[in-house]
């Protein structure tokens, strides 16, 4: 059974920091290292930033009052770093520099990430920032892949969390190439929310909506239901709001809908 191998990889791996960014993968591994390890060797690393929704910070700290966690929310500092903020294809590496090398000021403890299975097949820099930092991938070492730990979330009654939609850090969605900056980041979240609250409930972990700064203007992805239930009005009305509450800093061009792509803002092309 996929919690047992689970539960005996943190068994095996003893006191430990779960690296928490609010999305089902992480909750659940901090859930699962609770029940398992206990509140005195679990410890929750919660890192709070212009780049994480402030839904995901109140999801964790509702979950860690709810259940009883140890956690500690940080600043990761990566917006001080200037090889982040510069946006190159291997940013990941940089963010996840940063937020471990936090984690290791606050304990000494094995650090631990939500990575699964299926993040082993996608580009992903952060990984080799965790292999340089001793992260362990307990997801990866049981064998679980994402299907496998949405499964888990609802067997340990998370509600709600096992139905997140994946949501990778708002800086994923610019550009490469193109500076992060926090009013940037700012813009996408609300620009996302303006989207999600116009299609309304449903669709949970297939629904996808992502608002792309690219070099040739704004692109809202989204899943084909929810792409698909935007008629030509309704995207009208949106691109002319989108377009108004757009810094001026951002690129000035007509708003596109079209259909999501994953890591579609990444041009691995490019020279880190």
């Amino acid at each position: 059974m996929e919690q047992d191998r689970l539960h005996r990889v943190l068994a095996e791996i003893g006191p430990l920091a779960v690296a928490v960014s609010g999305g089902v993968d992480s909750l659940t591994l901090a859930a699962s290292a609770h029940r398992r390890l206990g509140r005195d060797r679990a410890l929750m690393v919660h890192a709070a930033s212009p780049a994480v929704p402030s839904e995901a910070t109140r999801r964790v700290r509702s979950e860690a009052e709810r259940l009883g966690w140890f956690l500690r929310v940080v600043e990761a500092g990566e917006f001080a770093d200037p090889q982040y903020r510069a946006n190159p294809v291997n940013r990941c590496f940089f963010c996840k520099t940063n937020l471990y090398g936090t984690i290791r000021q606050v304990t000494d403890r094995t650090m631990v990430s939500g990575a699964n299975l299926d993040d082993l097949g996608e580009y992903r820099p952060g990984l080799d920032a965790a292999r340089e930092h001793g992260v362990r991938h307990p997801y990866v070492e049981a064998g679980l892949d994402k299907a496998a730990v949405r499964a888990l979330a609802r067997n340990l009654g998370l509600g709600s969390v096992a139905d997140l939609p994946s949501a990778p850090c708002l800086s994923s969605r610019v550009e490469t190439g193109i500076r992060i900056e926090p009013e940037t980041l700012a813009f996408i979240h609300a620009v996302e929310n303006l989207v999600s609250r116009t299609l309304g409930a449903g669709s949970g972990a297939r629904r996808a909506v992502r608002c792309r700064v690219r070099a040739a203007g704004i692109v809202v992805e989204l899943d084909p239901d929810s792409l698909a239930a935007l008629d030509t009005p309704h995207q009208t009305l949106l691109a002319e709001r989108i377009q108004a509450e757009a810094p001026t800093s951002l690129p000035q061009a007509p708003v596109r809908f079209t259909a999501y792509r994953t890591g579609s803002a990444f041009l691995t092309g490019a020279t880190p």
